[in-house]
């Protein structure tokens, strides 16, 4: 057998030019990219489109089921809880929540990749970037808790979900602003400042709020005063937006940022 046998006897020649072509042959991927600020604006939209919406059915067709409390005294507003547990409310609710968890996720890496850039040599704020991870991932895991288990099914699930969701929220907020606040030190871009000083606000906001709830709720259980129920779930619905309102901010922070979705093909060739 000659060389020139050796080197095409395994391989049809057929196969050899098909293999040649192959490799030459190039299918451009698609490639699908998504402004950072839209893909933000989009994640807190879902949320807030769903609390809207399922507020508006329960005060309309849930009226006396929604607003109902062991009081039985007259109010005006459907709680959050009572709102997202009835149907067809919790079914738009979990949809909406679930539809937003994985950019949530998406969001809270890109914090820490960019604070793990940002502080590489400075110990405090890296130790703050594993735990502001850990907290935003437990604030997500508590709000899906609390979605898909409602009150009217598993109250004492619901009601650590919504533990976990607010305790969480509030250590992640309190870590981000302090990041935020040495990010603020050293940069030059006006945006990063303004960033910060909304961050606070909104987090002043939110803890003011949440004390105004929390004082309504526990007059309106020990009093059972008309109305009392009614300010809580305001004051409610105001955490709610205040947090919406913190998490929005990055799309200040990553501004400039896109996100890009790119598929690949195999070469069937091979």
């Amino acid at each position: 057998m000659t060389p020139g046998q050796r080197c095409c006897g395994l391989i049809p020649k057929g196969v050899v030019r098909k293999m040649i072509a192959g490799t030459y042959s190039y299918e451009r991927p698609l490639v699908i990219r998504v402004s950072f600020t839209a893909c933000a604006l989009g994640t807190v939209s879902l949320p807030l489109l769903a609390l809207v919406i399922c507020v508006l059915i329960s005060s309309v067709f849930h009226f006396e089921d929604s607003t109902s409390t062991h009081c039985k005294v007259p109010n005006y507003l459907p709680s959050i809880s009572a709102s997202i547990s009835l149907s067809p409310e919790r079914h738009i609710w979990r949809f909406c929540v679930g539809l937003h968890s994985a950019p949530r996720l998406l969001v809270a890496f890109t914090y820490f990749k960019f604070y793990k850039v940002r502080f590489d040599a400075r110990l405090p704020e890296r130790s703050l970037a594993y735990l502001g991870l850990a907290f935003s991932v437990s604030e997500n895991l508590g709000l899906l808790l609390l979605t898909y288990v409602s009150s009217s099914e598993t109250y004492y699930v619901h009601k650590e979900g919504f533990i976990l969701f607010i305790l969480s929220s509030f250590v992640y907020m309190l870590i981000t602003c302090r990041l935020w606040k040495a990010v603020k030190r050293t940069s030059l871009i006006p945006e990063d400042a303004k960033s910060h000083h909304w961050k606070v606000r909104f987090l002043v906001l939110k803890l003011c709020f949440c004390g105004f709830a929390g004082f309504f709720y526990v007059k309106h259980n020990l009093y059972c005063e008309s109305g009392s129920y009614t300010l809580f779930a305001l004051f409610e619905y105001l955490v709610v937006f205040s947090n919406m309102a913190f998490h929005l901010t990055a799309a200040w922070d990553f501004r400039s940022r896109e996100v890009m979705v790119i598929s690949s093909s195999e070469d069937k060739n091979f």
